[in-house]
């Protein structure tokens, strides 16, 4: 990973888990059973430049849900926070 990246699970959105389990939103930010294609439009609309990877979050190995890494010069959690209000599930 180049400086300036920041990595994303559909984990760290999941209203389901607790902290523990990897959330890193409030509940009221969190959305049921987020996928990466949820996020890939949230940053879309943020209009952050990313890319996906067929990667599982260390904690959850079992589940291949994929990762996001996005451009972005900031914080971590800023990031976060960006996403997460731009964030709608849609099935």
């Amino acid at each position: 990973m180049a400086q300036g990246e920041c990595i994303l699970y559909p984990c760290y959105f999941n209203a389901a888990y607790s902290r523990r389990q990897g959330r890193r939103v409030s509940l009221n930010r969190g959305v049921k059973a987020p996928v990466i294609s949820d996020l890939e439009r949230a940053l879309k609309r943020a209009g952050i430049v990313f890319r996906m990877e067929d990667h599982h979050h260390p904690a959850h190995w079992t589940r291949h849900e994929g990762r996001i890494v996005a451009e972005w010069q900031e914080g971590k959690e800023a990031l976060i926070k960006k996403v997460a209000q731009r964030l709608e599930v849609k099935r």
